[in-house]
């Protein structure tokens, strides 16, 4: 670029675009004083453009490590990306940030068949429940969260993967027949997430909400547990709102925003 040229650029602009970049080269987390190192521009100029980028979401400031990675918005810019990102990858700092919101332990489970497999895990310092590691595999129609990863089939599609009238039973308090976890599934649609108390553990209530991805397609489900003596009334609704917006923010990094965009567009 010539001399000529360069005097049409905007140097705030670059500045931050550059960070974007450095961020995006290393595919990991940066402190401030290593963004500044890594630039090469003064403290204070790189105070200013880090602060407009979070501000502007392009930046997203860990709470507690103190730590800059990239935020949502420049997934948003790069659309084929986001429809690439793994579940696990753009939803575990969020279920970590849940988890220091709500003193809960947090996860993250996919549908594999007609089991819920559980893919990501944040346990609270001092959570008393340890029954769900990575990997856990539970029926789908044994758990209220289960239930949810059925919440986008169609009835075809729901009794092609349940054939039989009967389901093989495990837990007490599960459905027994097809037809009447069918009738659960849709209840749980219509409502749009689950709190349950003791549905699966005796003793646990739990709080799920879907995760959506860029085809509108339910990829996942986010959940908290909580032991029900700690599960107090008055702080339901506030627990159920921190939920609601983790499952926002994963779909919203997934694609899903885009789906809703062109449908009110």
């Amino acid at each position: 670029m010539s001399d000529k040229e360069k005097k049409h650029l905007i140097p705030a602009l670059e500045r931050g675009l550059t960070i974007l970049m450095e961020l995006n080269r290393h595919h990991r987390e940066m402190s401030f004083a290593e963004i500044v190192k890594r630039v090469g521009y003064p403290q204070s100029t790189s105070y200013r453009a880090v602060q407009t980028l979070e501000h502007m979401g392009f930046l997203r400031h860990h709470p507690v490590t103190g730590l800059y990675s990239l935020g949502v918005n420049v997934l948003k810019l790069g659309f084929e990306y986001v429809a690439s990102l793994d579940v696990v990858q753009v939803g575990h700092p969020v279920i970590e940030s849940l988890c220091e919101q709500t003193g809960c332990s947090s996860h993250i489970a996919v549908r594999d068949g007609r089991d819920a497999v559980y893919v990501a895990r944040v346990g609270a310092t001092n959570a008393t429940i340890r029954r769900v590691s990575v990997g856990t595999r539970i029926p789908l129609h044994c758990t209220s969260l289960g239930r949810l990863l059925l919440t986008d089939l169609s009835k075809e599609e729901f009794e092609s993967l349940y054939p039989d009238d009967q389901l093989l039973n495990k837990e007490l308090g599960a459905p027994i027949r097809r037809d009447v976890l069918w009738d659960l599934v849709q209840e749980d649609r219509q409502r749009g997430y689950v709190i349950a108390d003791s549905y699966y553990h005796f003793g646990i209530s739990s709080i799920a909400y879907p995760l959506y991805n860029h085809d509108g397609v339910v990829e996942g489900v986010v959940s908290i547990m909580v032991p029900v003596h700690e599960f107090a009334e008055d702080e339901r609704a506030k627990l159920q709102t921190l939920v609601q917006e983790a499952a926002r923010t994963i779909s919203d990094m997934l694609g899903h925003d885009q789906v809703l965009a062109k449908r009110d567009g």
